[in-house]
C-alpha cells in the first residue's frame, strides 16, 4: 500500500504541475488575444503553454542532465521527470539523443513560440512563416524522440501500465503532434487565402 500511495502522490504532483502550466498558459494567451478572433485566441493560449513547458520544464531538464542526471536530482522539477522516467527510462539518465533534442527544443522551439506570440499580437507579415517553422520543429522533435526507440523494439518504454503508456507516452506526446498538425493546416488555409486575394487584386489592375 505504501508503494502504491507513493506512486499516486508522485503522479498527482506531476499532473498537477502540468495542469497549473496549462491554466497559466491559457490565461496568458487569452489575455493577449483579447478582442481577437477565437482561432487566434486559441493559438495564443497554446503558444503560451508551449513556451512555458519548453522553458519551465524542459529547460531545467537540460540543466539537470548536464550537472548530473535526473535520477540523482532532487526538487519538484526533478520529481516530475522521475515520474515521466517511469514511462520512458531514457529521461532518467544522460541519453545523448534525448538531451540533444531537448536543447534544440528549449532554445529553438521556445524562442520561436515567443516570437510567434509577438507576431500574432502585432499582426506581423511573417506570422505564418514562423508558425510553419515551429510546427515542423515540434513534429520533428516528436519523431526523433520515439522512432529510434521503436526501431529497437521500444526497450526503454513502459507499455504495461495504462498511466505510463496511455497518459504519459500517448496522450501527452500526441498533443504535440495534433496541435502542430492543426496549426499547419491553418497556415495552409490562410496562405491560400492571401494568395488568391493577391491574385484577384492583381487582375483588377491589368
Amino acid at each position: 500500500m505504501g508503494a502504491g500511495w507513493e506512486l499516486g502522490a508522485a503522479a498527482g504532483r506531476s499532473l498537477l504541475l502540468c495542469a497549473a502550466l496549462l491554466v497559466a498558459g491559457c490565461a496568458l494567451g487569452l489575455r493577449l488575444g483579447r478582442g481577437r478572433a477565437a482561432a487566434d485566441r486559441g493559438v495564443l493560449a497554446w503558444l503560451c503553454y508551449d513556451a512555458l513547458v519548453h522553458f519551465a520544464l524542459e529547460g531545467p531538464f537540460v540543466y539537470l542532465s548536464f550537472v548530473g542526471n535526473i535520477a540523482d536530482s532532487e526538487g519538484l522539477i526533478a520529481s516530475l521527470w522521475k515520474e515521466y522516467g517511469k514511462a520512458d527510462a531514457r529521461w532518467l539518465y544522460f541519453d545523448p539523443t534525448i538531451v540533444s533534442l531537448e536543447i534544440l527544443t528549449v532554445v529553438l522551439d521556445g524562442s520561436l513560440a515567443l516570437v510567434l506570440i509577438y507576431a500574432i499580437v502585432k499582426e506581423k507579415y511573417y506570422r505564418h512563416f514562423l508558425q510553419i517553422t515551429l510546427c515542423v520543429c515540434e513534429l520533428y522533435g516528436g519523431w526523433m524522440t520515439f522512432f529510434p526507440d521503436w526501431l529497437m523494439g521500444s526497450p526503454n518504454l513502459n507499455t504495461d501500465s495504462w498511466l505510463y503508456f496511455g497518459v504519459y507516452l500517448v496522450f501527452f506526446n500526441s498533443v504535440w503532434v495534433l496541435i502542430p498538425g492543426l496549426l499547419l493546416c491553418q497556415s495552409w488555409v490562410e496562405l491560400k487565402k492571401m494568395y488568391y486575394k493577391g491574385t484577384s487584386s492583381g487582375k483588377k489592375f491589368q
